[in-house]
């Protein structure tokens, strides 16, 4: 059980550490910690009570999201955001193909948020009160209090792709507004 006080497989010895990893254990000595006189060492009053964290309940018909490299879920983890649609599948593969080493898992996450957005960006066109890409964006702030002004001679690195950010920033509004005008239009011919 990875969680529990008994788990004492992987300690390694102090002095290998320190031969290890530069500087490791600079913080050991209690003179050298900046926190010491409000420390309060009692492991009896401030220490965890338990073993193992108590398992948070779950409905075991849906699934969750755990890493490859843990063998049973946290005791403790969020319900609040469901895996759901497109963007579930793509992080739910994610998590059951790749190790959180990997890239690949990460990319699979940033690539379940872009195609959240993009949802979420497509049911606001469905609204009486879709997306105002204009205002919610902060593309007027650009304009309005030095944005572009604040970029240049201060050897910023991001001036390099300040020119893909409209095209990201706007991209996806865009092009559903081609779709949605040609939907209609193809509407109207039938």
């Amino acid at each position: 059980m990875p969680y529990s006080a008994e788990n004492r497989s992987r300690v390694t010895d102090t002095a290998e550490l320190r031969r290890r990893i530069p500087g490791w254990g600079a913080d050991l000595d209690p003179a050298d910690r900046p926190a010491v006189p409000r420390e309060q060492a009692d492991p009896e009053r401030w220490g965890a009570h338990w073993d193992a964290p108590e398992q948070q309940p779950w409905n075991h018909e849906e699934p969750r999201e755990r890493s490859i490299e843990h063998g049973q879920l946290t005791p403790v983890f969020g319900t609040a955001q469901p895996l759901h649609g497109v963007s579930g599948a793509i992080r739910r593969y994610a998590y059951d193909r790749f190790s959180e080493a990997r890239a690949a898992h990460w990319l699979l996450l940033v690539l379940g948020d872009r195609a959240d957005a993009l949802g979420a960006h497509l049911r606001s066109l469905l609204t009486l009160r879709p997306d105002n890409p204009v205002t919610e964006t902060g593309v007027l702030a650009e304009f309005g209090y030095g944005g572009v002004r604040s970029r240049r001679g201060r050897g910023r690195v991001d001036l390099a792709h300040v020119w893909l950010d409209p095209i990201l920033v706007a991209g996806p509004f865009v092009l559903g507004g081609v779709l949605v005008f040609r939907a209609v239009r193809r509407g109207r011919r039938t």
